[in-house]
């Protein structure tokens, strides 16, 4: 187990920052090139620019939702932000914080038998920031179980 005195303060917000950063602003970008070529199309009606810029919209949105993960820990537990869905677990629940060579993103093995994807810590672009997040998190896990026990 980690030295406690190594363990992250509390709460403490993992995501992937540089992911992040380009997922959103290339849904800014998409979004300004389609309304500007809507804009600038003479051709095009009201309601053909309006889909335009609606469709950027929608782009943007995707990739907000794919920019908002994140893996969020405090004193009660870790709450895991993924796409489409939003979790809080207690600390007890999490019997392991596993990246595998390979994984795409954390993996956390309950206390029901399932496992979650976590993917707010995530190696694609910053692989030794992810292994540093996974082992932090691995960490605060250990140590809260460990407290959490009669």
């Amino acid at each position: 187990m980690s030295d406690p005195t190594s363990l992250p303060t509390l709460p403490v917000t993992f995501r992937p920052g540089r992911t992040r950063v380009i997922l959103l602003t290339a849904g800014v970008v998409i979004f300004l090139v389609i309304s500007g070529v809507a804009m600038l199309l003479e051709q095009l009606g009201p309601g053909e620019r309006l889909s335009f810029v609606i469709t950027g919209a929608l782009i943007f949105w995707a990739l907000a939702q794919l920019a908002r993960v994140k893996v969020v820990a405090d004193e009660t537990g870790v709450t895991v932000v993924n796409i489409a869905s939003k979790r809080h677990l207690a600390w007890a629940e999490i019997l392991q914080v596993n990246l595998r060579p390979g994984d795409p993103w954390v993996f956390l093995n309950l206390s029901d038998g399932t496992s979650l994807p976590a993917l707010g810590i995530q190696p694609g672009i910053a692989k030794q920031h992810a292994i540093a997040d996974a082992k932090a998190l691995r960490a605060l896990a250990e140590a809260r179980s460990m407290r959490d026990l009669p």
